[in-house]
């Protein structure tokens, strides 16, 4: 609506691989990435990037039709479908299974979340690991077949705070070069995170609009569960460094083989 105090350019990449190039090699200024890869951007970058506020907690959950499945520590001798080996539903998934005692799940890994997706609505029975909007997508196709369990609340459940699935990083040298730009921004990005969650119908129409998701139904179901928010200052700080912690204990590869220092948390902003 040309609301916004500053403005702004956006596009969006189907990977995070592509969006890590366009950082690199400072096409773009700020960048929403999952919170794994942005510690890994921290050190290919030698710490050229910080993150300013976290934009997405859980989005992942089981989605089965698997009575005897109510949580994670229903998987033992179940074979669970999922996409990306290696990635933060691996990690997450792998992570979960380990502090729930369960040794003997198989996770089978597809190279698109449709792929398994399509796997359910063929067997019900089957259990699998879907972040939304992919989740709730395949819930309403099954008309009720299928039901949705939150790995975010498994995670708080495991005694480690919060999963951080998003983080919003920018530029080292674009933040010391326009501090109020950035302010600003972050402010605005609040205020749009109040507004989504305050009128998910005119989020969801959005979200068609701009190619999102293609149902508006769907985004309207998918809103509330996908966790968005803004997270900043000590608290983003605070949740962040734990997430990456118990990510760097598993597989420290998954966040760049070291973690990151404090100069990685942008902790100046006031709301």
């Amino acid at each position: 609506k040309g609301q916004a105090e500053k403005d702004y350019e956006f596009t969006m990449a189907t990977g995070a691989d592509e969006i890590l190039a366009q950082m690199m090699q400072k096409q773009l200024d700020v960048a929403l990435v999952p919170a794994n890869v942005a510690s890994v951007l921290y050190k290919k970058s030698q710490g050229e990037i910080c993150v300013v506020d976290i934009n997405t907690l859980g989005v992942l959950y089981l989605v089965t039709g698997d009575e005897s499945v109510q949580g994670v520590s229903d998987l033992s001798d179940k074979t669970v479908y999922l996409t990306g080996k290696g990635t933060t539903p691996d990690y997450v998934l792998q992570y979960l299974l380990k502090v729930n005692g369960v040794e003997s799940c198989s996770p089978e890994y597809k190279s698109e979340a449709s792929e398994v997706s399509n796997i359910l609505l063929q067997n019900p029975k089957e259990t699998a690991l879907l972040p939304q909007p992919f989740a709730m997508v395949t819930v309403l196709k099954s008309q009720k077949a299928l039901k949705m369990i939150s790995m975010n609340d498994a995670w708080e459940q495991s005694g480690n705070g919060s999963m951080v699935t998003g983080v919003t990083i920018v530029r080292k040298e674009f933040l010391n070069e326009h501090k109020d730009m950035i302010d600003i921004f972050i402010k605005e990005h609040k205020e749009s995170v109040d507004q989504i969650l305050a009128d998910p119908q005119a989020g969801a129409a959005l979200c068609v609009k701009y190619g999102i998701v293609a149902d508006e139904k769907i985004a309207k179901e998918a809103i509330p569960m996908c966790n968005i928010t803004c997270i900043t200052g000590g608290e983003m700080k605070d949740a962040l460094e734990g997430y990456l912690a118990v990510l760097y204990e598993m597989a420290p590869e998954s966040v760049g083989d070291a973690l990151p220092g404090a100069d990685f948390y942008y902790c100046d902003w006031k709301e």
